[in-house]
């Protein structure tokens, strides 16, 4: 019998809404796809970008590394989320120009985690903010890499902000809202075998696709009326394979070989062939199809506004079953004092009495983040000869998402 409590899995699940029982995998199903041309010419982008990131991973960890034939797939969140681990480091780098903006990559923690340890030398580098900004001058070299092929196809001006990088559960990463592209990196370093996704926004994916020789299918080919309309449709008298007599169908189709279908209201001449009042199909009077459609087999079309249920409670009182089921889990809050950007080669020539210069000027609030996500600003107070901070602004919901 279960004692009521939940496990991290079931947390995680929760926060990601993605649904444990496999009930959502209608869901979790992308709603797009791309074309095998598509497909194809992304990965002729990512192929050629390859050996540029095989050469960075040699130089910076000193060791032999193996990169396999990268895949391309189209996927929603909670499919990819039922793909990777449950704890992850995950890079945002986004598009600031040129492509739409929604660019990361993740890891599982333990290759992050061997690409720390040989490039610092150590054995089992903890994830901390130092191995984290490694993690980020990885990703940041081969996008720029990527830059470059993208500016040479084509893409003016192409940039990307600054990369960031986290270790959290995966349900904390920011996804694209809608579909994405999911690039697959199958990465041998060391002798050990890993995965490193990209993840692109699909219409960053189809415009990349397009740079690179893939053709997009034009608009509507499935389902063109006028090549629906031949076969069983003969257009003298519009008898249409069964006795349909065609009539006024719409304004504005011009001419057509020059037969005149009268009452067609503005759709000119096609070949002199009278095509008479929206005609008969099977003996049944079909009315008028101009304008606004007009009248079918006779009947009035019931024209109504569209009703749209309130979402609001629904989504308040799911929102508040959830949360009640994590109300005991611990959290890390931290209170963080500045920050600041230094290359390797400054970090390892630091010494006793080193003076770092923070982003913070004297005297102004500090963050305070809670699984290192900025939360509310506070000032720093002494209690007990214990360091504490009292919260003088809780951050706006914008400001927390544009944070994240």
């Amino acid at each position: 019998m279960s004692d009521g409590s939940i496990s991290q899995d079931e947390i995680d699940a929760l926060l990601a809404g993605v649904d444990m029982g496999g009930m959502g995998a209608a869901q979790s199903a992308p709603s797009s796809a791309m074309s095998d041309a598509q497909q194809g010419a992304v990965k002729t982008f990512i192929s050629g970008n390859i050996p540029g990131l095989k050469s960075n991973l040699d130089s910076m960890t000193g060791s032999s590394v193996e990169i396999g034939s990268p895949s391309v797939e189209i996927m929603k969140r909670d499919g990819f989320l039922r793909k990777i681990p449950e704890m992850v480091v995950g890079t945002v780098i986004d598009f600031s120009a040129a492509l739409p903006p929604d660019h990361l990559f993740v890891l599982a923690p333990e290759f992050a985690q061997k690409i720390v340890s040989l490039v610092n030398n150590e054995a089992n580098a903890e994830l901390d903010d130092m191995s984290l900004s490694v993690i980020s001058e990885t990703i940041s070299q081969h996008v720029g890499i990527e830059l470059t092929a993208l500016e040479k196809a084509g893409f003016k001006g192409v940039a990307n902000n600054p990369a960031e990088s986290v270790h959290v559960p995966k349900a904390m990463i920011r996804f694209p809202q809608q579909d994405f592209a999911v690039i697959t990196y199958p990465v041998s370093l060391d002798g050990t075998a890993f995965s490193l996704w990209e993840i692109v926004q699909l219409q960053a994916a189809t415009e990349i696709a397009g740079a690179f020789g893939a053709k997009q299918e034009p608009a509507g080919s499935a389902m063109d009326p006028m090549a629906m309309m031949g076969g069983g449709m003969n257009m003298n008298g519009m008898n249409m394979g069964g006795g349909m007599n065609s009539g006024a169908m719409g304004a504005g189709m011009g001419q057509m070989g020059g037969m005149n279908m009268g009452q067609m209201g503005g759709m000119g001449q096609m070949g002199g062939m009278n095509m008479g009042g929206m005609g008969q199909m099977g003996g049944m009077n079909m009315g008028q199809m101009g304008g606004g459609m007009g009248q079918v087999m006779g009947m009035n079309p019931n024209v109504q506004s569209v009703q749209f249920p309130s979402l609001q409670l629904g989504n308040m009182s799911m929102e508040q079953g959830n949360i009640g089921l994590i109300m005991d889990v611990y959290m890390e809050m931290t209170v963080e004092l500045g920050r600041t950007r230094k290359v390797i080669k400054e970090i390892l020539g630091m010494g006793e009495g080193t003076i770092i210069e923070l982003d913070k000027l004297a005297g102004e609030p500090v963050d305070i983040l809670v699984n290192h996500k900025p939360i509310a600003k506070g000032e720093v107070v002494v209690i007990d000869e214990n360091f504490g901070v009292r919260v003088t602004e809780i951050l706006s919901p914008v400001e927390r998402v544009s944070d994240m």
